[in-house]
């Protein structure tokens, strides 16, 4: 089978494609038959090491020391399931899924075997492949932290930060899911996306600082790396909370450090892969209240380009990366 590896840490132009044997599924595993699969942060970070900072010794040595540990990227990938293994009672072939193997990698091959028990849910039948593979990246990490980190609620005013990329795009359609109201933060050429996705107030960051706001929000949800407790505490309501999705160390130790008032606290971290939350959010894109946003598809002898992309100034939304047309 066909599959995209690096040997190296570097560019896109050490993405480099190679031939490995087809996977078989073991008893508890499923095969599946990849139709498409994204280029993500953590796709990003792995191939080019480029790690918030403070985080740079922490970055090799969960990807690789001295060269990558896991050589075949794609934290997402969707498709149809080939065969099962003999202990397998959620899924036949056949069936429509997507998954999250997350930091065990593997998405960007032909073919996966991943266990019936790891992130791999049915994909939604309003939605075809190449959107339902972008469902768990964005859409996980937004709903771990509006959900489990803020407890979100109806009504709650919450700021998005970073509103078009994947997790913002995602996170601006899943808060309003809960009832919330919505203000997006985005660069000037994104504004009519971000309005599309449902945010009822949409600002540009080069001409608003929404820090200026004084108890205005109950949930700071920032994806762009650029938020602080300093910068942002007043702008959060009493009880408040500031959600760091993307922050260097020395911004998690200050929020830590940062003295809170009125019940405001301040969280980062990450969210894990579980299938519960894969098939809350197929249930969301079935209801019509969350579809994954494509900013552009890929082919997949185009992987170099489709990271290189990721990394401009124009990327917008989520970036997939397609198979062939099966």
């Amino acid at each position: 089978m066909k599959a995209i590896t690096y040997q190296s840490y570097g560019s896109p132009d050490v993405l480099k494609p190679a031939n490995f044997p087809k996977p078989v599924a073991k008893p508890g595993e499923v095969l599946v038959r990849v139709h498409a699969t994204s280029v993500t942060s953590g796709d990003y970070r792995a191939r080019s090491l480029d790690m918030p900072p403070g985080f740079g010794l922490i970055g090799r040595l969960v990807f690789g020391l001295f060269r990558p540990r896991r050589q075949v990227l794609g934290t997402e990938f969707a498709g149809i399931v080939e065969a099962v293994g003999v202990q397998v009672t959620r899924f036949k072939p056949g069936d429509r899924v997507f998954a999250y193997p997350g930091g065990s990698f593997g998405g960007y091959s032909e073919y996966v075997a991943i266990s019936q028990d790891a992130a791999i849910a049915h994909a939604p039948d309003n939605l075809e492949l190449d959107e339902a593979v972008a469902i768990p990246f964005g859409g996980a990490t937004a709903l771990n932290f509006l959900r489990d980190k803020a407890g979100i609620k109806n009504g709650d005013k919450v700021l998005i930060l970073g509103a078009a990329g994947g997790v913002g795009s995602a996170a601006v359609q899943i808060a309003k899911s809960f009832g919330a109201h919505v203000t997006g933060v985005c660069a000037p050429g994104h504004r009519d996306m971000v309005g599309a996705l449902g945010a009822d107030t949409v600002l540009d960051y080069t001409r608003t600082d929404p820090a200026d706001a004084e108890a205005a929000y109950d949930i700071i949800l920032d994806t762009s790396g650029t938020a602080t407790y300093a910068k942002y505490g007043a702008a959060l309501k009493p009880g408040g909370r500031l959600l760091l999705v993307s922050a260097n160390l020395w911004q998690l130790l200050a929020t830590l450090l940062a003295r809170k008032s009125q019940g405001r606290k301040a969280s980062g971290g990450y969210a894990p892969e579980r299938a519960e939350d894969l098939r809350c959010l197929a249930g969301l894109a079935e209801a019509d209240k969350f579809r994954p946003f494509i900013g552009r598809r890929f082919g997949f002898d185009e992987m170099p380009q489709a990271h290189r992309y990721f990394e401009s100034r124009e990327k917008k939304g989520n970036v997939v990366v397609v198979l062939d047309a099966r």
